[in-house]
């Protein structure tokens, strides 16, 4: 029987998750509330989760990887909500969610520490050279009567982005040492950080940047070749937030050239990214695969509050404001 000929009383719901399954307790309260998982294979196109989510007439969007574009947006004409496995939403259309009239709402803060654990991880492991002395050790190397470290206390740590991300981060750099310095055009001041208006003064400060800005236009290539020559040559950059902020073929050219000290990246301009990246090709570099958030609570938190997004919308329950993306949503209602 097709999905358009079952009894609309007998018709289970339906959430299509784009990506991993969830972990059991989002799986079970689904299941609690009588709503169906459909899991769409990682990284499928959009046009493969449009075709998913036609054919199986979804009531609702669970999203952790893969562009939700129109297409999928107008796939089911039952669809209803659109839950954000995490906070960013560069890869949801907005405007066609809004001209839909479905709400697309963000996990809040669920893995706002996992992010900044592993932004301060990445950091020390710059500072502290952990990667070119793990492999000079390892290839029969014994550089200890050559090697001259470098302070984490008094360094500076500049922060890209003073949100709930950004102010964690910050907290934990203080606490090992670090003097702070935030950048941000609309966060205001915490009671021991003063936050700057002025991107450009934080860049020469600062020995570290890290970013955690979301990807909007405005912060497309925030980090382009301008700015990555402001930084001192002796700076390390590091990314947890979205590939994009980040013009990574101005990267490159400013890691081959030593403009900065190097680089640390949890994300990337296309993910996967090639295998033949020139950033592998680059010994200051460090990379992992998109893992800020993939600590065990973290991964609990945003499954879970996505979850109960989208059953407060299926059950009429409504959603809470604060994790609604789609503004316009409300000024349309």
């Amino acid at each position: 029987m097709s999905a358009g000929a079952e009894s609309g009383a007998m018709r289970p719901r339906r959430v299509m998750v784009t990506g991993a399954e969830l972990v059991e307790e989002a799986r079970d309260r689904l299941a609690a509330h009588r709503i169906e998982t459909i899991y769409a294979p990682a990284y499928s196109t959009s046009d493969d989760l449009a075709a998913l989510a036609h054919d199986k007439e979804v009531d609702a969007i669970l999203v952790r990887q893969g562009q939700i574009n129109r297409s999928v947006i107008e796939a089911s004409p039952r669809l209803r909500v659109i839950a954000k496995h995490g906070s960013g939403v560069d890869n949801i259309d907005l405007s066609a969610a809004t001209g839909r009239g479905v709400p697309v709402l963000r996990a809040l803060a669920a893995d706002a520490q996992s992010v900044a654990e592993l932004a301060i991880s990445l950091t020390v492991a710059l500072m502290k050279d952990v990667v070119p002395l793990d492999t000079a050790v390892k290839g029969g190397a014994w550089p200890k009567t050559k090697y001259v470290g470098r302070d984490l206390a008094g360094a500076v740590f500049g922060v890209i982005g003073f949100g709930e991300i950004g102010q964690r981060a910050a907290a934990l750099a203080k606490g090992i040492g670090m003097e702070v310095a935030a950048y941000d055009p609309f966060a205001g001041d915490t009671p021991d950080i003063a936050v700057s208006r002025n991107l450009e003064a934080i860049l020469k400060a600062a020995d570290v940047v890290s970013l955690h800005c979301p990807l909007i236009p405005q912060t497309h290539h925030l980090i382009n070749a301008e700015r990555l020559a402001l930084m001192k040559p002796t700076a390390f950059l590091v990314n947890t937030a979205r590939g994009a902020v980040v013009d990574e073929g101005a990267l490159v050219a400013a890691l081959r050239s030593q403009l900065i000290a190097g680089a640390a990246l949890d994300s990337f301009e296309t993910e996967p990214p090639d295998n033949d990246n020139p950033l592998w090709s680059l010994p200051n570099v460090i990379a992992t695969p998109h893992i800020g958030g993939a600590s065990r609570s973290a991964l609990r938190n945003m499954a879970v509050q996505s979850v109960e997004h989208i059953v407060g919308v299926l059950e009429g329950r409504g959603y809470d404001s604060r994790a609604l993306a789609n503004k316009e949503l409300v000024a349309a209602a």
